[in-house]
């Protein structure tokens, strides 16, 4: 969907629901625009870091349904980074590519904390079908809860209370709300939530983020409950909890 769209387009006509969410951690430049390109041509919502600690740190901030990570990685290698969310309790599928194809070469990434160990070079039909693999399988025991304030966020149900009152959201605005939450306090432009919530890598002349965002408040912030969606003049809009 390339190109302006008009208000009563963008408030009116349906949206495709997201893929999956993958974080991919691969520091080639070629190799990380290519298969990005194509998972996202296989509707995977993709989100790539180019280095160890990067990816680390987006590992940490948001939910992801499967991670892609590559060894061989500048700042820290990818088995580190594995460990280190692992030691966390971040229990989400990682694939680890490499090209190091000796048995103990995979066996360590496996007993790092990898699920899955594809050496490169790979058919792209392959890395598909095994991440389509690691997303067949339960994986119950990870973090599942966000509290921030007077809100609940069930990360596998998708379910949200405030103060105990159900709040019945579509996916995107699950994920919008969800994205807001993990930021409290930072002003969030329309071109972050484009690019982040939408996946969007241009930015069209839409009112898009501003119809999601009416309707969240609307959902989330009921007459007589204390505004916790907020809309900074100009810039974008904030998640803040009132003392």
């Amino acid at each position: 969907m390339y190109g302006a769209m008009t208000d009563q387009v963008a408030a009116s006509t349906p949206e495709p629901q997201p893929g999956p969410r993958v974080l991919f951690i691969e520091d080639d430049e070629r190799i990380a625009d290519e298969i990005s390109d194509d998972l996202r041509a296989r509707s995977f919502v993709v989100r790539h870091e180019a280095t160890g600690t990067a990816g680390l740190a987006a590992a940490q901030a948001e939910t992801f349904d499967v991670m892609i990570v590559d060894r061989m990685l500048p700042q820290m290698d990818g088995l580190t980074v594995i460990e280190t969310l692992r030691s966390q309790q971040v229990t989400t599928p990682v694939l680890v590519l490499s090209a190091l194809s000796a048995v103990d070469d995979r066996v360590s990434g496996l007993r790092a904390g990898g699920d899955d160990y594809l050496t490169k070079p790979f058919a792209m039909e392959e890395l598909a079908a095994r991440l389509e693999a690691l997303l067949r399988r339960p994986n119950d025991t990870r973090a599942t809860m966000l509290r921030v304030g007077p809100l609940e966020i069930d990360l596998i149900e998708r379910a949200v209370t405030r103060d105990g009152r159900p709040i019945e959201l579509l996916p995107r605005e699950f994920r919008l709300l969800e994205y807001m939450v993990r930021r409290p306090d930072r002003v969030l432009t329309r071109t972050m939530l484009l690019e982040e919530v939408w996946n969007y890598r241009f930015i069209p002349q839409t009112n898009l983020v501003d119809v999601h965002i009416g309707k969240l408040r609307r959902k989330v912030d009921a007459p007589g409950e204390p505004a916790l969606i907020q809309s900074i003049r100009g810039v974008g809009f904030m998640f803040h909890v009132p003392d």
